[in-house]
């Protein structure tokens, strides 16, 4: 290990017991900087300069997608930042770089609401119709995760890490651990929603006790990011939907809808826990394609009889 790798280390250890950063954040950090360290000639921190960041940014935008490339040039800023802090460069060589470049808009993909419906309905059917205890306890839990992602808008990640102590049903309010540790307050809206929850935990009430999480797979332990992947997977064979769902297209159906209905951006903002309005504002691109289908479908220009037309 060369001694810039050593500092990266320390940096990374920094990040995890000082900044308190989450693994995934870490994870990401630990990925982007190794990489940088590896593809570089340079060994010694003291050493790098503008060109070498320049040479190696040229080189990202060769491999990856610029969001991709967006992320690891922040993570390289964020160890150059605490170069400075303490003081192993004298300068950073990023105030002499100009790094700009546009970003394509991707617009979030959604579940049309009939395909929702589809899939709950499904879900609901199987717990009724299941054959065992087994099959309709774990039915069961099923119906409380999709429910809960379809009602609240969460990331996977927080769903499948809520604690608790921290789902309140009675007065339906649940406390999420969101990006950076950051905590919000959503409540679960719908009778259903708060039923199908409350017969979860009733029933699991022995395994989320000795779990520590609410969520829990069938064999006891937490239920982890890819068992919902699956889980969805499994429901839309059951129901024949065609359209590739995941976790996360559920939190962008969620604000979505919100904002079709008009609610206000800003509240959509804090349901979802967006540092930034700017982050949330790319559902207003959706919705002005939803919008363009409307107007071209139900506007009645297109159905009047016009003589002359040019």
């Amino acid at each position: 290990m060369n001694n810039l790798q050593k500092h990266i280390e320390n940096y990374l250890d920094y990040c995890r017991t000082q900044k308190c950063l989450d693994e995934k954040t870490l994870k990401a950090y630990r990925i982007d900087l190794r990489q940088f360290s590896e593809q570089i000639s340079v060994t010694e921190a003291s050493d790098l300069t503008s060109a070498t960041l320049e040479t190696y940014v040229a080189k990202l935008h060769q491999q990856y997608a610029p969001k991709t490339v967006k992320r690891k040039i922040a993570s390289l800023k964020a160890l150059f930042h605490y170069f400075e802090y303490k003081e192993i460069i004298d300068q950073n060589p990023f105030y002499k770089l100009q790094i700009k470049f546009r970003e394509p808009t991707i617009l979030p993909k959604t579940i049309p609401l009939q395909t929702i419906e589809t899939l709950l309905n499904t879900i609901y059917k199987q717990y009724h119709n299941a054959s065992s205890n087994y099959q309709k306890k774990n039915s069961l839990r099923d119906i409380a995760v999709i429910e809960l992602l379809f009602a609240t808008g969460i990331r996977i990640s927080e769903l499948c890490t809520i604690q608790p102590q921290n789902i309140d049903l009675q007065n339906a309010v649940i406390i999420i651990k969101g990006k950076g540790a950051k905590e919000r307050l959503i409540h679960i809206c719908g009778k259903h929603v708060i039923t199908a929850l409350d017969k979860y935990r009733s029933e699991y009430d022995t395994e989320i006790h000795s779990c520590g999480y609410f969520f829990v797979n069938s064999i006891g332990n937490r239920l982890s990011d890819q068992s919902v992947r699956e889980m969805i997977n499994k429901y839309c064979h059951i129901a024949d939907i065609r359209q590739h769902i995941t976790p996360h297209m559920f939190r962008h159906s969620f604000a979505t809808l919100l904002l079709e209905e008009d609610v206000d951006l800003r509240y959509i903002q804090t349901m979802l826990g967006h540092s930034s309005i700017n982050v949330t504002e790319i559902y207003t691109h959706v919705t002005m394609s939803k919008q363009k289908n409307i107007l071209e479908a139900k506007h009645p220009r297109k159905n009047m009889n016009i003589s002359s037309q040019i």
